[in-house]
C-alpha cells in the first residue's frame, strides 16, 4: 500500500521506475555463462540488487573484479553478522578470511537465506577470487585482511567515543572505498585516490546505514548491535535503547540530528573525490550510492520514525538517481538540492543547530563554488509539476484506450 501511496502522490516516478525495471530485467540477461562467474552475478543479485545493477555499469574485467570484492567481504560481513557463532570460532575465521579466499575447498554455514547459500557455496567465489589478474588479488586480499582484523577488534569492544565510531566505520567501510581506488587504479582507468578520500566514501555510507538501521540493529536477537557512539547518545538518555521509547522522543530526535549532522561532515571529501574521476562508468558506480546516502540523511534528519519503522527515500527517487546520475553537474545539484532540503528541516532550539547548518553551508559553497549548478537535473518535483504529470499520465492512457476502441470499430 505504501508504493502505491507513493506513486498517487509522484506520479511522475512512473516513467523512471519502468525503465529502472527494464534495466534490471536486462541486467539478469548479463549474467555469464561460466558456472562460478554466474554464481557469483546471481547470488549478488539477490543479496544487492541495486549494486548488481551499478555494477554493469562497468566494463568486464572490472566488473568481474567488483563483484569479487563485493561477495568476499558480504561473506566476512556475514561471519561478523551472525550472532549465532561463538566468539572462539569466529574471531580465527574473521582474522584468517583473506587466507580462506584463496583456497577453493573452504566454506562455512553460517548466515541465513542468500546469504547462507552465499557462504556454503562460497568455493564459487574462491575459484573466480584465483583467476582474477594479480593487481586486483593483492588489493582484494590485503583489504579483507585489514577489515576482518578490525571487526574481530570491535566484536570485543564497544563503540564509545566518536573516535571509536570513525574508527569501526573506517574497518567495514572505509577500507571498501581503499580497496575500490585500488581496483580502479589497477584496471588503469583511474589514479590512485588518496586515501583519506576514499575512506570518506566510505564512512559516509555507513554512518548512513547506522542512522537509518538503528531500530533494526537494537531489536537484534539475541542480542542487540549498537554501532551509535556513546559519546553522542549518553547526552540524551542512560541507554541506547531508550531511544526507541515513545516518552523519549524529544531526546531521540535530538541524538539523531546530531549523527546526521557527524555524517554530513564527511560530504566535501566525498564531492572532492567524485570530481577527480575520469571514467564515466567508474564516475556513475561510485556518484549513485553517495547521491543516494545524502538523500537518505535528507528523509531520516529530525524524524521520529527512524524509531519507529524503516525510512529510506522512494523508489521512484531512486529510479530517478540511478537515471539521471551522469556528470557532476548532477551530483553537485542533488547535494545542493537535498541538503536545502535538510536545512530546512533545523529546529532553531535543537541543541546541534548550528553545527548541521554550518556543515550544510560548507557543502552548499562547494556545489556553488563548482560552477555547474545552472546545469542541474532536479530530483524533486514539486506536487503542482506531480499533478500535472499525474493529468498528462491519464490522458494518455485515456488517448490509447479510445484508439484502441476506434480501431476495434
Amino acid at each position: 500500500m505504501g508504493s502505491i501511496g507513493a506513486l498517487l502522490k509522484h506520479p511522475e516516478d512512473v516513467p523512471a521506475l519502468v525503465r529502472m525495471k527494464i534495466a534490471q530485467t536486462h541486467a539478469l540477461k548479463q549474467i555469464p555463462s561460466e558456472p562460478d562467474l554466474a554464481f557469483c552475478f546471481t547470488v549478488l543479485q539477490r543479496v544487492s540488487r541495486s549494486f548488481a545493477f551499478v555494477i554493469q555499469q562497468l566494463g568486464p574485467e572490472l566488473r568481474n573484479a567488483v563483484c569479487i570484492f563485493y561477495l568476499v567481504l558480504r561473506g566476512l560481513d556475514t561471519v561478523e553478522d551472525d550472532t549465532s557463532i561463538p566468539l572462539d570460532t569466529k574471531l580465527p575465521i574473521l582474522k584468517a578470511f583473506y587466507k580462506h579466499i584463496c583456497d577453493p575447498s573452504w566454506h562455512f554455514s553460517c548466515g541465513v537465506k542468500d546469504y547462507k547459500e552465499l557462504m556454503e557455496k562460497f568455493h564459487h567465489v574462491s575459484t573466480t577470487f584465483l583467476r582474477l589478474e594479480k593487481g586486483y588479488q593483492e588489493a582484494i586480499e590485503e583489504i579483507t585482511k585489514r577489515m576482518g582484523a578490525g571487526m574481530a577488534k570491535f566484536i570485543c569492544k564497544e563503540v564509545e567515543s566518536v573516535k571509536d565510531y570513525d574508527e569501526y566505520c573506517h574497518y567495514v567501510a572505509g577500507l571498501v572505498g581503499y580497496g575500490l581506488s585500488r581496483l580502479f587504479h589497477a584496471a588503469k582507468l583511474e589514479d590512485l585516490q588518496p586515501d583519506s578520500l576514499s575512506n570518506s566514501m566510505g564512512l559516509f555510507l555507513q554512518k548512513t546505514n547506522i542512522i537509518r538501521d538503528y531500530l533494526e540493529d537494537i531489536n537484534e536477537i539475541p542480542a542487540p548491535r549498537m554501532f551509535w557512539p556513546r559519546e553522542i547518545w549518553a547526552k540524551y538518555v542512560s541507554r541506547l535503547e531508550d531511544l526507541k521509547e515513545e516518552e523519549r522522543s524529544k531526546e531521540a530526535v535530538q541524538c539523531l540530528n546530531e549523527m546526521v549532522t557527524n555524517a554530513l561532515k564527511h560530504a566535501n571529501d566525498c564531492l572532492k573525490y567524485l570530481s577527480d574521476l575520469r571514467d564515466p562508468a567508474i564516475f556513475r558506480f561510485c556518484a549513485i550510492p553517495q547521491i543516494m546516502a545524502i538523500g537518505t540523511l535528507e528523509r531520516c534528519y529530525n524524524n521520529i520514525e527512524v524509531f519507529r519503522g524503516v525510512v529510506k527515500i522512494r523508489r521512484g527517487l531512486t529510479a530517478k538517481i540511478m537515471e539521471r546520475t551522469n556528470t557532476m553537474a548532477d551530483v553537485y545539484g542533488a547535494f545542493f538540492d537535498f541538503s536545502r532540503s535538510l536545512a530546512s528541516k533545523v529546529p532553531k532550539d535543537d541543541p546541534n543547530a548550528r553545527e548541521t547548518l554550518n556543515c550544510i553551508d560548507d557543502i552548499q559553497r562547494t556545489c556553488k563554488a563548482s560552477g555547474l549548478l545552472a546545469r542541474r537535473r532536479t530530483f524533486s518535483i514539486d506536487s503542482k509539476r506531480g499533478h500535472q504529470t499525474c493529468l498528462e499520465i491519464v490522458v494518455l492512457i485515456l488517448a490509447i484506450i479510445l484508439a484502441l476502441i476506434t480501431f476495434k470499430l
